[in-house]
């Protein structure tokens, strides 16, 4: 067993040489910068059977655990999954790099000069379950917006973060990056968790990526600032102007696409007028893909194989094929619905009226509203961020997915000619 002295000594010794590197990696130029980060993504490709031995030692031991399915989906990597980490790596270098970005600039009536520039976080502390893909994505993203990242994974995708963060760290070094850029808790105790979340004095954020009660945990016990992301109760919301046929497109892909990731849909409403033709439809397709449908009482009606939705469906995120679904009087009780029972995260309506159309996008208080097309595009990479290093949904600094601006803050830059405040 890890000793408490070995577990506080391992993470302070990780955050300080982040702590060093982040002042070398805030004023590199964006081509040493975006050079590195082409040659991890290259290195990935070029490892891709190193990493899925240490993947397959991963699922091994979560399978013998009895993991969900659902879990051990967002912890298995294939040729596929290294290929599109390695294209997400390509995709954030070509973005135009945040640093040094004036974001506004005036002059005073005494002759000061002023400028708001864009200017990184410093170490961002990043602690996530399950999917691997994380570190290489929230490393990326780090290092091309001039910051350090501590990683601290999961117990059940170890031997896979520590192969990835250490490929990564490698290379990054051989590119001109500073030692310490990409730096990983290799303890899985949650001791080195919990003291992560204390090191003001090295980590200037801590992002929580993972379940509602790994969310929890660090928001009520971190002294470092948390930028939270919260779990995904997605809605999916069927008007009564809505094509059909689009309609079930969208709800397919929607909850079966993947359904263990947090921008897959949880609950489906559908307003009474198209209920009936469209609910029965829909519900074959759901079920042929294994979709367990949890229904109120008009769907059960029209749904005979819906099992009886209770309260707790309205509120559950399943990151699994379950779906909670609604029939409703109108688009002010899907709005009313939607705004009680969202996490704040991704929903959508389906719709040919106009009006709805607009009421929706500006009445729903979620951090990302679609029209006519899929919660699942909630995603860094797909809006064209690149990437994202989770998705917030809080409304302080950042929201919705965060790409590399909301990776940095700012400063002012005031330049006089010797004026004095009187």
């Amino acid at each position: 067993m890890t000793t408490a002295t070995a577990i506080i000594s391992e993470v302070e010794d990780k955050a300080r040489r982040a702590k060093q590197a982040s002042r070398v990696l805030a004023h590199l130029p964006a081509q040493v910068k975006d050079a590195a980060l082409l040659k991890i993504a290259d290195a990935l490709c070029q490892k891709e059977d190193e990493i899925l031995a240490a993947n397959a030692a991963d699922m091994q031991r979560a399978k013998a655990q009895g993991l969900s399915e659902a879990l051990l989906d967002r912890l298995a990597l294939n040729f596929k999954r290294i290929g599109g980490m390695a294209e997400g790596l390509r995709q954030v270098a070509a973005l135009r790099d945040p640093v040094g970005e004036v974001i506004s600039g005036w002059r005073r009536p005494n002759g000061l000069e002023v400028r708001k520039v864009r200017v990184p976080l410093g170490v961002v502390g990043l602690i996530y379950e399950a999917r691997p893909n994380v570190t290489i994505e929230a490393a990326g993203l780090c290092l091309k917006s001039g910051n350090a990242i501590v990683l601290r994974g999961g117990s059940e995708a170890i031997t896979s973060n520590i192969c990835l963060a250490n490929i990564a760290g490698e290379v990054a070094q051989t590119a001109g990056l500073p030692a310490g850029c990409i730096e990983i808790i290799e303890n899985t105790d949650r001791a080195a968790a919990q003291y992560l979340m204390t090191l003001r004095e090295y980590l200037d954020v801590l992002i929580p990526r993972g379940g509602a009660s790994l969310i929890k945990s660090v928001v009520e016990n971190a002294k470092v600032p948390v930028i939270e992301t919260a779990e995904g109760n997605c809605h999916l919301y069927i008007d009564a102007s809505a094509d059909l046929d689009m309609a079930v497109k969208v709800t397919i892909n929607a909850k079966c696409q993947r359904p263990s990731v947090c921008n897959a849909i949880e609950t489906l409403l559908v307003h009474q007028e198209v209920a009936a033709a469209f609910l029965p439809r829909v519900a074959r397709e759901l079920m042929a893909a294994g979709v367990e449908l949890k229904g109120d009482n008009p769907t059960r009606r029209l749904v005979s194989d819906a099992k009886a939705a209770t309260e707790e469906d309205w509120k559950t995120e399943y990151l699994d094929l379950i779906l909670a679904v609604k029939v409703v009087c109108d688009i002010d009780e899907a709005i009313a619905h939607i705004n009680r029972y969202s996490t704040g995260h991704s929903e959508a309506i389906i719709t040919n009226d106009f009006e709805a159309a607009g009421r929706f996008m500006e009445e729903i208080d979620s951090c990302a509203v679609f029209v006519n097309t899929t919660t699942r595009f909630c995603d860094g990479g797909e809006i064209g961020l690149g990437a994202e290093i989770g998705i917030s949904t809080q409304k302080i600094h950042a929201r919705g997915p965060m790409g590399l601006e909301a990776l940095t803050s700012y400063k002012y830059l005031v330049v006089g000619q010797g004026q004095i405040r009187s």
